[in-house]
């Protein structure tokens, strides 16, 4: 389909920001009050009590009043600001990994609905090296080695993560803005921001080896009514080329792709952020990319870096043109032997699947 070039504008938009500006402020990080971390500390421990399942339960069992103007200006940071926010203050050292899986996913449901993250049904994921494997290796999952990650979007409205124990060395947590990527090819080569809207294919199987299909198609780019939002991973892209059934890349999308992985690392642009005990970070995956510098972990196995993650869904209304993203597959969960897989409670997710990823 030919494009346009009324689609090969410069952008304004608050996601617009390089790393260089956000280096200057720090308003995209939030420190919790002693009031806020009393609040959360106090119903985190109640819901871990209870162990609800995690399934059928809803904010409004357990309120925050104390943070709610916190929530909600995370909630407006990611929907009409820069797209991210970073919450420190949660005194992680103290607690059990339980309590801090608890508090997290607390947060999380008062920010939007959790959403199973892979074929087996969970609502939360570990980041942690439970396999020596690299990311050269076809069966290798991103979020189970330590390998550095290229810049990519997860398959949920916002990615959040929290930080229970850090690496020896690496493993810094890098956001680039999706609107800023998108204005750089435009000033670069107007010629090839319009393939953006163009429908792409990604590898499914990197992403989860239990996925209904190889890949999936979406748009890079949608924007509709002023809202803009980005979707890609160019690792994915490419490598979804190794399966038959994919339509072909032509030599302007394989050039789009180099520019990308060229922006990325154009200094100034992404924003590094390392994170300590505690820190959460909210993340709308429409406005910004992200990806994880390489780390080495501690000998010892109770102190290897370890981040929880969860998917959530915003109903928001935010526009975006149809068939965008990762299609969202519902877990059949009815069989019995996929019944002795579930995982619906805090005391259950709290722990990684360690045979998963290997």
């Amino acid at each position: 389909m030919t494009k346009t070039f009324e689609k090969a504008n410069i952008i304004t938009s608050p996601a617009a920001w390089t790393g260089d500006e956000i280096n200057d402020s720090t308003d995209w990080l939030y420190m919790l009050s002693a009031e806020e971390i009393a609040e959360i500390e106090k119903v985190g421990a109640q819901f871990l009590m209870d162990d609800p399942d995690l399934r059928t339960i809803t904010a409004d069992r357990y309120p925050l009043p104390v943070t709610a103007r916190g929530l909600a200006s995370w909630a407006a940071d990611m929907d009409n600001g820069r797209g991210f926010v970073l919450v420190r203050g949660l005194r992680s050292e103290l607690y059990s990994d339980a309590l801090s899986a608890a508090i997290f996913y607390l947060l999380g449901l008062h920010l939007g609905k959790p959403m199973e993250q892979n074929n087996l049904g969970d609502l939360f994921d570990h980041v942690v090296a439970t396999s020596n494997k690299t990311m050269d290796d076809p069966s290798a999952l991103p979020s189970r080695t330590r390998d550095r990650l290229n810049f990519h979007s997860d398959s949920s409205d916002v990615v959040g993560l929290m930080c229970l124990r850090g690496a020896r060395e690496g493993g810094a947590s890098i956001l680039i803005s999706g609107v800023t990527i998108y204005n750089e090819i435009v000033r670069r080569r107007p010629d090839l921001a319009p393939l953006m809207y163009d429908v792409w294919h990604y590898d499914w199987y990197r992403q989860d080896h239990d996925a209904p299909a190889r890949y999936y198609s979406s748009p890079m780019v949608s924007f509709i009514d002023g809202v803009f939002s980005m979707y890609a991973g160019s690792n994915v892209i490419r490598s979804a080329q190794d399966y038959p059934e994919v339509p072909r890349m032509t030599p302007q999308q394989y050039e789009l792709l180099d520019l990308l992985d060229e922006i990325f690392l154009v200094p100034g642009l992404p924003v590094t952020m390392d994170f300590r005990p505690g820190d959460v970070q909210w993340l709308l995956n429409y406005a910004a990319l992200h990806s994880r510098t390489s780390y080495v972990d501690f000998p010892q196995p109770e102190r290897k870096r370890h981040l929880l993650r969860l998917w959530l869904k915003r109903d928001t209304g935010r526009p975006l043109v149809d068939g965008f993203g990762k299609p969202f597959q519902k877990v059949d969960r009815s069989s019995e032997a996929a019944a002795q897989l579930d995982r619906n409670h805090i005391s259950e997710i709290c722990y990684p699947r360690h045979n998963w990823g290997l």
